[in-house]
């Protein structure tokens, strides 16, 4: 499965005519054939970052379906939906993303994905987006997959878990910068994430053998967002 991820720059004024170009059009346009589904429609958490940014995941198939998709954006059924979606937005940037081989799906199985607006508790997610040295993705891949992840299935074992790491993404070929990983975390202690927010990281998690120490070997620039679901995207 190839996943688009967008990041849009919504004009405020137009918040919910946005989400609802998403969720009364685009989802059941996807719906109606094979090719790809819509995932995820989120929010840029108030407080933590540009306002009226919102996220949005969707789910490909595969090349041949991507290829389809784009064409009926660029020139076919679906070029009247992305005009009007751009008089709501200052602007958007795409990219493709491919889960590593080690990654749990995102999704086991595309048809299985909702194609009705559900009804469901806010979630809220960490996206973490790291950029390793130069020459060094394979390095921070298998850091990631060896050091960070049991890490995290660690702290969930011992009751002090702040993330449930469900899936890890570099960009396709030519489809945004190479040399880029995406950590999708949600998060599952809200009172642990606020502490987090509010102290700084102790001593020992930035010691020799911490993921905050020995990470730094294979980058030192991420970037995160705090993203909320909309209570009627299909995954959260």
């Amino acid at each position: 499965m190839l996943l688009l991820h967008e990041v849009h720059r919504v004009r405020g004024a137009n918040e919910d005519d946005f989400e609802a170009a998403f969720r009364d059009r685009w989802l059941p346009e996807l719906a109606a054939g094979d090719d790809a589904r819509f995932l995820y429609f989120l929010h840029l958490a108030h407080g933590s970052g540009r306002a009226y940014t919102v996220v949005t995941v969707t789910g490909v198939r595969d090349g041949a379906a991507w290829e389809r998709l784009a064409r009926s954006v660029q020139d076919g059924p679906l070029r009247a939906w992305a005009h009007d979606v751009d008089q709501l937005r200052h602007g958007v940037q795409a990219k493709v993303l491919l889960p590593v081989p080690w990654s749990p799906p995102l999704a086991e199985d595309l048809d299985a994905v909702s194609t009705e607006p559900g009804d469901h508790p806010l979630t809220i997610f960490m996206e973490d987006t790291a950029w390793p040295h130069d020459g060094m993705l394979d390095d921070y891949l298998e850091k990631a997959r060896s050091h960070y992840a049991p890490s995290l299935l660690e702290s969930q074992a011992g009751g002090r878990a702040i993330l449930d790491l469900l899936a890890v993404f570099q960009t396709a070929l030519g489809a945004g910068r190479r040399s880029e990983v995406v950590l999708w975390q949600k998060v599952v202690d809200h009172d642990r994430l606020r502490r987090l927010l509010e102290t700084e990281v102790p001593p020992e998690f930035r010691q020799p053998g911490s993921w905050m120490h020995d990470a730094l070997e294979v980058r030192d620039d991420w970037e995160s967002r705090l993203l909320r679901s909309a209570r009627w995207s299909p995954l959260y």
